[in-house]
């Protein structure tokens, strides 16, 4: 049986500039910056959580070829492709404020869910972040709570 996952990936057009990014800007740190030959293996972490990192992966060899890795950096580059990733912290709202501050592009700020309170960014590639305070986890929540919600 599967116990956790450990790794999950999203594609950055620079690996230098996102690992920027996700340790000054989000306030991760280095999991792995180990130089494969065929590929950088680049994985930031929330401090003190080894067992979940992100792939900061440059689209190319060995997964794909050339022709399909400057498909994928076209289709970043429009903003059509971009990951997905969620953080958790204990205020939303001050670590809102602590981004704005720091020139982070914020898409929409902290807002009451059913779940608890979040809000969103975009990473220098076009990937799409979640920050909450979680009260209540989703699949703890009612059917309808969303739908509640919106009345």
């Amino acid at each position: 049986m599967l116990n956790s996952v450990s790794q999950s990936q999203i594609f950055v057009l620079d690996q230098d500039e996102a690992l920027d990014f996700y340790t000054n800007k989000l306030g991760l740190e280095v999991g792995t910056d180990f130089d494969l030959g065929f590929m950088r293996w680049l994985t930031v972490q929330v401090p003190g959580h080894p067992e979940r990192q992100i792939l900061l992966e440059r689209p190319g060899a060995p997964a794909m070829d050339e022709a399909t890795a400057a498909q994928v950096r076209d289709l970043l580059t429009k903003g059509v492709m971009g990951g997905w990733l969620i953080f958790t912290t204990d205020d939303a709202y001050a670590c809102y404020e602590d981004l704005k501050a720091k020139g982070v592009e914020l898409t929409d700020g902290p807002t009451e869910q059913p779940y608890g309170v979040d809000f969103g960014l975009r990473d220098p590639f076009g990937n799409r972040i979640r920050i909450g305070t979680i009260k209540v986890w989703a699949n703890d929540l009612p059917a309808d709570a969303f739908s509640q919600n919106a009345n």
